[in-house]
């Protein structure tokens, strides 16, 4: 009695409330098999509902459905199969705050797909036959465990006998599309340390399907519980899965962070202020000294460009690829590990523990998918729209590392894997940090042989830095001042913690140290300024910028106009880094215009890193071959040379040439002794020569 008065409430909310959602839904039926309703309607329709809702869902659903299922609808439609799903629950819980209290009750769970199994058909009404009598009868499952009836059903007809095993009738069973995926807690809500915990959801019919691994959903559902059992029995331990009723993925950018009126007015009020810029640059790793050009391109990759979609179906990426190299201990990791805190959506690998699966995705064989392959996000995806950071890259294996191509440039990882073909997204920022295989720089060799990299890889960053540990008084005494403050600073938070008490002389000393360690924008704001940031601010080149842009490259390429020899100074790809960088720079002011003074700044950046990185060391001329293919245009014409001599002294001595005469006909054409041995050992390693016996070089035919 008191099931049907609920069931009418809820036919006079739907007809109140949901009457045009309802019209649709049936002009759609049977594509479209569900009804979405906000729990504040029925909060302010009757509050008595809702807090059944909440608290006995299962009852206040089964009233719902039949309501929504029994309606008389003007199009004529029997929305017999329809579901009513509940959107917007208030009661949000943390996957790691579940309690015995939650089971049974209505919750709604944010967090990560890292896992999900195929979609499959599940039994929902299993149809049995007597083996005895024929009759046919029919038994609701629910729950994880398959029900079949002990004897045959006296009440529909049956004989009433108890059968050992009744006929399961396949083709008269009712079946409804279901799939199982893992929910994880987002990386940036955990503490330092705290291993994310996750929890099983099922989903059934119409929401099933609708994720892929890497996905931010809220789930809405029951939850539940089911008894553990062992080899020994069971156990007194229960596990719980939640029972899935609606989801929502979130498709805006960090909607996990919050911003009030109150946020928006410092928002505005640090817009405002003529220095943001600066301020920006120094509340990156204040703790560090020095390294103003790296921390000005972080704010910039923090920020990141414009993700486009062309009309011919064409993604350019807007996210910015920082490559850090250096010698060992000039606080690499330390830039990265800040980032990523500072980061609204972060990630931290390190490159050694890390295969291609970990980086990318998996196929998984395991009890989860109840032995069937099952896709698993890795790293990349998870930090989908935010920023990865790989650290020690060139400790990966080659297998490992080359998976790294495809999740750059296109921002996706493919996966072809135990028959399973899927794309999923990895629209995320990666900043790496590396050091010289050799252990220290040398200043004389391409980067991309120093670093176990290879050099289709490199030439896909925006942004390479290298960072030289070179002795100089004056930098050094200014580096080593700041680590003594602030280990001193250090010291004396560790005393007030644990002790309480600071002498008077050092309480003064110890503010101006502190002061000297904190960002110049409290980290908190500064996560919101870069949410607000992407959430709102999209903005556009300025004939001005573009004049600039433009006259930046075609000056840089000039190079190679006027010499037909001349290496190639820099490629298209240099181009788009500098657009997407002017992007980043007009964002980080909150402006809707790339001014010429971004295109100059971020210009300034980039010179920077050509400087450093492009040069060829023995011409001091540009040359993009010394990153993008690992050698210069110096090195190819060498090379060229020694083929040559080769060649014109196998006319005299045969296949086999003595390399003292290669190297006497190069010196007497101009070319060091000592070089010219080098590019000899260089075709060696790479196969175009080798030496049958000592003394002597022949071709690889």
């Amino acid at each position: 009695m008191m099931q049907d008065l609920i069931t009418e409430r809820w036919e006079d909310f739907l007809k109140r409330y949901c009457w045009n959602e309802l019209i649709e839904l049936s002009n759609s039926y049977p594509e479209k098999r569900s009804l979405f309703v906000k729990f504040s309607d029925m909060d302010i329709y009757d509050p008595n509902i809702a807090d059944m809702l909440l608290e006995d869902p299962d009852a206040a659903l089964e009233a719902a459905t039949r309501a929504l299922r029994e309606m008389d609808i003007p199009t004529g439609v029997t929305l017999d199969e329809a579901n009513l799903r509940i959107i917007k629950v208030p009661r949000k819980v943390k996957i790691r705050d579940i309690r015995s209290i939650d089971i049974g009750k209505l919750v709604s769970i944010e967090g990560l797909v890292t896992k999900a199994t195929e979609v499959r058909p599940r039994v929902v009404e299993a149809v049995f036959e007597c083996p005895f009598c024929g009759h046919i009868f029919s038994v609701e499952q629910s729950g994880r465990q398959f029900k079949e009836p002990g004897e045959c059903e006296r009440e529909s007809g049956g004989c009433g006998r108890k059968v050992q095993r009744f006929k399961l009738l396949v083709d008269k069973c009712k079946f409804a599309n279901a799939q199982k995926i893992r929910l994880q807690e987002s990386p940036e809500e955990l503490r330092g340390g705290e291993l994310p915990q996750a929890i099983d959801v099922n989903l059934e019919d119409d929401i099933s399907g609708e994720v892929s691994p890497g996905d931010r959903i809220i789930v809405i559902g029951i939850l539940r519980s089911y008894q553990r059992s062992t080899q020994f029995g069971k156990t007194p331990f229960f596990d719980i899965y939640l029972d899935g009723n609606s989801l929502e993925i979130m498709e805006e950018e960090f909607e996990e962070i919050e911003i009030t009126e109150e946020d928006e007015r410092e928002i505005m009020e640090l817009k405002n202020q003529p220095d943001v810029y600066e301020k920006l640059i120094r509340s990156i790793a204040p703790s560090i000294y020095g390294y103003e050009e790296i921390k000005e391109a972080m704010v910039l990759q923090l920020f990141a460009g414009i993700p486009k979609e062309l009309p011919d179906e064409t993604r350019v990426r807007g996210d910015i690829h920082l490559l850090l190299v250096g010698d060992p201990g000039v606080a690499k990791s330390q830039l990265l590990t800040y980032l990523v805190k500072l980061a609204p959506r972060g990630l931290y690998t390190g490159g050694k523990s890390s295969t291609s699966a970990g980086l990318t995705a998996a196929a998984v064989r395991d009890e989860f998918g109840e032995g069937r392959w099952t896709l698993e996000a890795g790293a990349l995806v998870l930090a989908d729209k935010g920023i990865a950071a790989v650290d020690e890259i060139d400790k990966m294996r080659k297998e490992d590392r080359d998976a790294l191509h495809e999740a750059m440039e296109q921002q996706t990882v493919s996966i072809a894997k135990a028959g399973i073909m899927a794309r999923l997204n990895s629209r995320c920022a990666l900043l790496a940090a590396a050091n010289p295989k050799y252990g220290r720089f040398d200043k004389y060799t391409a980067i991309s042989e120093q670093i176990n990299m290879p050099p289709t890889l490199m030439s896909r960053f925006d942004l390479i830095f290298t960072m030289m540990d070179r002795p100089n008084e004056e930098i050094d005494t200014k580096t080593a001042e700041h680590i003594l403050e602030t280990h001193y600073a250090g010291e004396l938070h560790a005393r007030l913690e644990n002790k309480g008490k600071v002498e008077e002389a050092e309480r003064e000393h110890f503010g101006k140290a502190m002061q000297t360690m904190e960002p110049a924008v409290p980290v908190d704001l500064l996560r919101k300024y870069v949410a607000w940031s992407k959430r709102n601010v999209f903005p556009v080149m300025t004939e001005e910028a573009k004049n600039k842009f433009l006259e930046f490259y075609i000056g840089l390429r000039r190079q190679g106009y006027e010499d037909e020899d001349a290496p190639v100074p820099v490629t298209a790809r240099q181009l788009e880094a500098l657009i997407r960088l002017g992007e980043a720079r007009a964002r980080t002011r909150l402006s809707d215009k790339i001014t010429a003074e971004d295109a100059e700044r971020v210009i300034n950046v980039v010179t920077y890193c050509l400087k450093h990185v492009f040069v060829d060391p023995e011409t001091g001329k540009l040359d993009t071959d010394w990153i993008t293919v690992g050698t210069t245009k110096t090195r190819r014409d060498r090379a060229r040379s020694i083929r040559e001599i080769i060649k014109e002294l196998e006319k005299e001595y045969g296949d086999e040439v003595p390399i003292e005469e290669v190297l006497d006909l190069a010196e007497e054409e101009g070319m060091e002794r000592e070089k010219a041995e080098d590019i000899i050992e260089v075709m060696k390693r790479d196969g175009i020569l080798f030496s049958p016996g000592s003394g002597v070089i022949k071709f690889v035919r």
